[in-house]
């Protein structure tokens, strides 16, 4: 059994549903409006017997435990696998002794930081102490926190005293020790341990997973300093690998595809408690590279800077700019395949000011968010003197070139060249050939892969991934398997599967976007599989890599085992050279391995087998189509079946006319 089966046999899908939506028995199923859209009736089926969810209504999407985790939390599949995996109690991949004991360590920090946060949010709520109350009305009034924001956020209070949390959670047998590393207490030079945090509004930090790892903390009285107080760095928190806010924002976020990034806790709480749900912060440091990746382009493809207005928000908003196109232009060949715009708080307020002021406001100061061009040109302007030479606007000019050109689109590129000339009164012509002598010496420089090639490490239970063979081995007994196996070594014959699809729905523009759209994660039930889909369609999607380097770069470890095995293996000093060469040498040693196939056969079996494939989806479907009788949108649940029985005579036929051939 693989370790995505062995999880899927501990959870139950429904039982893990359940914990988010209310689900109502309907004979051999359960339904209940979709999670994931707005409905007054139900159209979301979970299906008990084959461990699967669908909704029939606005979102038309389903899945398995693994593909609801990910869809309901914004998770990647490798966070829904450690953390779905962390539940069943199954262990994701082999550890040495070294790396479970650390585990162990990080969770028992992880596990304080979470009994503090209870016991900090349990003393704001303490209607028997002054200092309580007082603490609380701070934050409704002077913050404008609502109670639904204090407790979805844990927000909390640490008393004055100096051992408070300390008595508290040593009582409960924690050990000094792990108190000061995770950075809830301090050890004075004659040994004392005491309270790290003491009079301050208390604010749980959690990293991408839910899970708190540390505190932001504001100072309640004048006098005390710093105003706001981070944790220390500790193995669980780096504030420089967080974005605060992000587990609740992720949904938003990708359902947007767009992030907004606020310097502060406190103005990414407002904005998401006003209903601006992909808004995170940075907690007041510089942007950094893995910030980034946190949200793009993974999540994103806009992201929208809201930092302070002045000067040294100005300066840092500059610096996250350039760590923007350093860090993506490493995956997009020199372009930026994220936008990028930054926003221009009115009266130099902070977001958080502006939202409590007029919640209105914001989407209206999102929506005028200025071009990175126009904003950095504005910058550079106001450096420069009252009445700049040629050379002192040349040079200005020349030092915004790198992010100006860093452009995905050539239309983009020319107009911000065309915009930079005209504001620095410059020759255009001049202006597009410095253009052109920065994207030479880009394109000189070695990858920064390169520059900083990777230390060698012990060996990891991890392999590296598995680069696909050309050559598909029949797998006959499993359709779901053979058709990966096929589209794995032919990647354009998904085309060709997908064109017989279309020819099939002939004009039917309701059979083509329905019952025989494209083939696609849906037509698959094996978790594995349906991963492994995604990850073929994602590399056939993007044309910055060659296929094959793109799964190198992306696909997951923990499908690997699971591609080699439906992927033909090729003779062992092949798969040696395999793992030593680079990207660079792939194509050549592909193009010269590749062996004379029936490719027209394989074709025309890898159609039969992505049909059959359908026709077993639109059976699961239908069957669970009849649950939902009765619904307000009867009529349409009705069309739907309708369509999907149309869909299946198409389908047999096609596939009997076929088999008479043969």
């Amino acid at each position: 059994m693989s370790v995505l089966d062995d999880i899927k046999a501990k959870i139950d899908i429904v039982s893990y549903v359940q914990r988010t939506v209310p689900l109502n028995r309907a004979g051999r199923v359960y339904k209940a409006c979709c999670p994931f859209h707005n409905e007054r009736t139900p159209s979301f089926i979970v299906n008990p017997d084959t461990q699967s969810w669908r909704c029939f209504g606005a979102c038309a999407e389903g899945g398995d435990i693994f593909s609801f985790a990910m869809k309901l939390n914004g998770w990647s599949f490798r966070e829904a696998l450690e953390e779905l995996g962390r539940m069943a109690g199954v262990e994701v991949r082999q550890q040495t002794p070294e790396q479970r004991e650390q585990d162990a360590a990080n969770e028992r920090l992880r596990g304080l930081i979470r009994m503090a946060a209870d016991l900090f949010h349990e003393r704001l709520l303490d209607a028997s102490d002054r200092a309580s109350r007082e603490t609380l009305a701070y934050a409704r009034d002077k913050r404008a926190l609502s109670d639904d924001t204090i407790a979805r956020f844990r927000i909390g209070f640490a008393p004055p005293g100096w051992d408070m949390l300390v008595r508290a959670l040593t009582g409960m047998g924690a050990s000094e020790n792990d108190l000061v590393l995770a950075g809830l207490a301090r050890r004075s030079e004659e040994g004392r341990v005491y309270d790290a945090f003491r009079n301050r509004l208390m604010i749980p930090i959690c990293d991408e997973r839910g899970r708190a790892v540390g505190f932001g903390a504001r100072a309640l009285a004048l006098e005390d300093n710093p105003k706001y107080l981070n944790s220390p760095q500790s193995p669980i928190f780096d504030k420089s690998r967080l974005l605060f806010g992000l587990h609740t924002a992720a949904a938003a976020i990708r359902d947007s595809q767009t992030v907004v990034i606020v310097e502060g806790y406190l103005d990414a709480l407002q904005a998401q408690q006003a209903g601006y749900l992909n808004v995170v912060a940075q907690m007041g440091t510089a942007l950094t590279e893995t910030q980034l990746r946190l949200v793009a382009p993974r999540w994103a493809n806009r992201v929208i800077l809201a930092l302070d207005s002045d000067a040294a928000g100005q300066n840092a908003t500059r610096r996250s700019l350039e760590v923007a196109r350093q860090a993506l232009q490493a995956d997009f060949s020199g372009k930026l395949g994220v936008e990028f715009r930054v926003i221009t708080v009115p009266d130099a307020k902070d977001p958080d000011d502006l939202i409590r002021e007029n919640p209105a406001a914001w989407q209206e100061v999102v929506a005028q968010a200025a071009p990175v061009a126009d904003f950095v040109i504005g910058m550079e302007l106001a450096a420069l003197p009252a009445n700049p030479s040629v050379l002192e606007r040349e040079q200005a000019a020349r030092r915004l070139m790198p992010l100006l050109v860093a452009s995905e689109d050539d239309l983009y590129r020319g107009a911000n060249l065309q915009l930079l000339a005209m504001r620095f009164r410059l020759s255009e012509r001049d202006v597009r050939a410095w253009a052109e002598e920065q994207r030479l010496i880009a394109r000189a420089q070695p990858p920064r892969s390169a520059q900083h090639p990777p230390q060698p490490s012990a060996p990891s239970a991890e392999p590296a991934p598995p680069v696909p063979r050309r050559q598909p081995a029949p797998i006959r007994t499993d359709p779901e398997a053979y058709c990966l196996n096929a589209l794995f070594a032919y990647p354009d014959a998904y085309y060709l599967v997908n064109r017989r699809l279309r020819e099939l729905a002939a004009d039917s523009q309701a059979l083509a976007e329905g019952p025989l759209n494209a083939l696609s994660v849906e037509d698959f039930t094996n978790t594995t599989y349906r991963q492994l889909m995604d990850s073929f369609i994602s590399a056939l999607a993007q044309d910055e890599l060659d296929f094959v380097e793109y799964l190198r770069q992306h696909l997951d470890p923990a499908l690997q085992g699971a591609l080699n095995a439906i992927l033909q293996e090729q003779t062992e000093s092949f798969a040696a050279h395999l793992e030593r060469r680079w990207s660079g040498d792939l194509a050549a040693v592909l193009k010269h391995s590749e062996r004379t196939l029936a490719t027209l056969d394989a074709h025309a079996e890898l159609v039969d087998k992505a049909l059959r494939l359908r026709l077993k989806r639109l059976e699961r479907e239908r069957q669970e189509l009849v649950y939902l009788q009765g619904n307000e949108a009867a009529q349409t649940l009705a069309q739907q079946a309708l369509l999907s029985i149309e869909a299946k005579r198409l389908i047999d036929a096609e596939i009997g006319k076929s088999a008479q051939i043969v």
